[in-house]
């Protein structure tokens, strides 16, 4: 489980390859539903990479 703010690094990711072994950071207030698949929203990962999509086992809390 994740918390909004909360520092992950990117292990896995279907939605973007570009940003498997980047650091950013959850947006949701709360746990994903089916509106994203399950999916946490992830932001703050690169300049040239906009929030991506992942699934709990493709991030890794920092």
């Amino acid at each position: 489980m994740f918390q909004a703010g909360q520092k992950v690094r990117i292990v896995a990711c279907e939605d973007d390859p570009r940003a498997v072994g980047r650091t950013g950071r959850i947006v949701d207030e709360v746990p994903p539903g089916p509106l994203t698949g399950g999916r946490w929203t992830v932001a703050g990962i690169g300049v040239f990479i906009g929030p991506v999509l992942a699934h709990a086992h493709e991030l890794q809390p920092l």
